[in-house]
């Protein structure tokens, strides 16, 4: 039985560690592997940041064939495939770092923030909750337009699907700004880009924030 973990473009696989093993171990495991410092990478599941090393991996739920994102650390290095193509690659700048570390953010912005805006009000409750206890009798709220009451009335199915289908693009997006290196002098490159992880990173927390309260209810 194993596990996937995905570090960049690379798909490496590691056998799933006994219930009872700590993180820690598996960290140990994949650092030994990658020949990464072992504190320079995050490892995520499910959309959640594997935080504890001294969990054990039964409080991750991963089970055989469970994917896990090494974000960090760097990417896999590559020998170019010929001199030409080494030649042809553009020079990097601060102001081309600039524009990926831009380009990445924007399109966020411009697609997966409205979709996760919009999967988070398909969330709501489609009834408010009943009246209990002394006091005035509320308001009934003013009735929605259409196109909202038919959002929340999605299946069950579907709003699962549209929460992992998000979810793995806000990784995505994740993996891309952290493989976007910023040079010892580029202050301002290294600040947008934390900047970018942190609203991305924030994004995500909201979309599964939303899908555990509506799992609770």
């Amino acid at each position: 039985m194993s596990i996937n973990v995905k570090w960049g473009r690379e798909k490496l696989r590691f056998t799933l560690p006994p219930p009872t093993s700590k993180l820690g171990e598996l960290r140990d495991e994949i650092a030994a592997y990658t020949q990464l410092p072992r504190d320079s990478f995050k490892l995520i599941h499910a959309g959640a940041v594997m935080k504890d090393d001294n969990a054990p991996v039964s409080a991750y739920s991963l089970k055989p064939g469970s994917t896990i994102a090494l974000v960090g650390g760097g990417d896999p290095i590559k020998p170019p495939s010929s001199r030409a193509s080494l030649q042809e690659k553009p020079p990097r700048t601060e102001d081309t770092i600039l524009s990926q570390i831009r380009s990445e953010l924007d399109k966020v912005r411009a697609t997966l923030q409205p979709d996760v805006d919009s999967f988070l009000a398909a969330l709501a409750p489609t009834a408010s909750a009943a009246h209990v206890g002394p006091g005035p009798t509320p308001t009934a709220p003013p009735p929605r337009p259409a196109s909202a009451a038919a959002s929340t009335a999605r299946p069950p199915a579907d709003l699962a699907h549209e929460h992992v289908r998000l979810g793995e693009l806000l990784l995505q997006s994740l993996l891309r700004l952290d493989a976007i290196t910023a040079e010892g002098e580029w202050e301002t490159a290294r600040k947008e880009r934390k900047g970018a992880v942190k609203e991305v990173q924030s994004l995500l927390d909201r979309l599964d924030s939303g899908w555990r309260a509506r799992a609770r209810t």
